[in-house]
């Protein structure tokens, strides 16, 4: 695995593009928002305001019904940074609102999940890895390695 270039927040039309999900939410048509995302509110570390984001689902374990999900854009995402500040939030898939706890997950956790996701989705993996800034040859082993490079978060049902 190699860092290739890790890609800054998207800006402008890419950055109304990556939020036109949380307008379907806002409408109340999150049902069409399809369920490997999810809108997270979270509280603003700095301003106390409530924020959204809609973020990709890298897994989600039924049996606990937690979410796992990943800051692409590293350990600066805003909203990664918001709930180290805050973990009691709420999180939105389809049209159930869920208040989860945030709890941040270690590295060896991440490349194990980010392996796993990998295994279920390869074609998506090979894509979401190159956007993220990531060189892998598509072993397990490499996606592994780069998941240990990124935060990721179990959200917790309160």
């Amino acid at each position: 695995m190699e860092v290739t270039r890790r890609p800054a927040p998207p800006t402008g039309l890419r950055r109304a593009l990556f939020r036109a999900p949380i307008q379907l939410y806002r409408m109340g048509l999150g049902v069409l928002v399809p369920s490997r995302l999810l809108l997270l509110r979270h509280i603003g570390r700095a301003s106390g305001q409530e924020r959204q984001v809609v973020i990709e689902v890298v897994e989600h374990e039924r049996a606990t019904g937690s979410y796992i999900v990943c800051s692409g854009f590293g350990p600066k995402a805003q909203w990664y940074r918001n709930l180290l500040a805050h973990p009691a939030v709420t999180i939105q898939v389809g049209a159930r609102r869920i208040p989860v706890t945030a709890e941040p997950l270690g590295a060896d956790e991440g490349g194990a999940f980010m392996a796993d996701y990998a295994a279920r989705h390869p074609r998506a993996a090979r894509k979401l890895v190159k956007f993220m800034g990531f060189a892998v040859d598509g072993t397990l082993a490499d996606y592994r390695a780069a998941g240990r490079e990124l935060p990721f978060v179990r959200m917790r049902p309160r």
